[in-house]
């Protein structure tokens, strides 16, 4: 359904998490449930998971789109749950594994991408990708890489 060569560089496949058109994307609208809520983008689990707040979750779940997900996130900055540093990548990472748990296609795509090194390709984001000068952390890139070998793992057992 989707070409596993789309951004495909070398031993790299990039991937930008603002993308609403790639599948692999944290924008992209293939929703899921996960802890007994409908959730449109993992972008919109993400940026709700900040808080503790119900209210402000929900708002933030109801936004029309990702971007404006991130940027209810944003005006709210200040009321961030005080542990969020250390769960941020844990929150990513299970939306991600449950958007792919929830939708083949993308597991599929994950999947197809192999032992490539998977590159979150925004220019100024240097936690979740690599940043303009390639010496980012690529932390999303590092969350699909995760996600796609337990996919694999998973994938290995059902064979035995």
């Amino acid at each position: 359904m989707f070409s596993s060569n789309a951004g495909d560089a070398g031993n790299r496949y990039l991937v930008a998490r603002t993308d609403v058109n790639h599948p692999l994307s944290a924008y992209s609208r293939f929703g899921f449930e996960l802890d007994g809520v409908e959730w449109p983008s993992v972008e919109h689990y993400y940026q709700a998971m900040k808080f503790e707040d119900g209210e402000i979750r929900e708002s933030i779940r109801s936004a029309d789109h990702p971007e404006k997900a991130s940027k209810l996130s944003k005006a709210n900055k200040k009321l961030v749950r005080k542990d969020w540093s250390q769960v941020r990548q844990v929150m990513i990472t299970r939306a991600v594994y449950t958007k792919c748990r929830s939708h083949q296609e993308i597991a599929d795509l994950l999947l197809s991408t192999g032992d490539k090194h998977i590159v979150e390709a925004t220019m100024y984001d240097y936690y979740w990708g690599v940043g303009r000068d390639g010496r980012g952390h690529n932390v999303f890139g590092k969350v699909l890489m995760a996600v796609r070998d337990k996919l694999m793992q998973e994938q290995d057992s059902a064979k035995k």
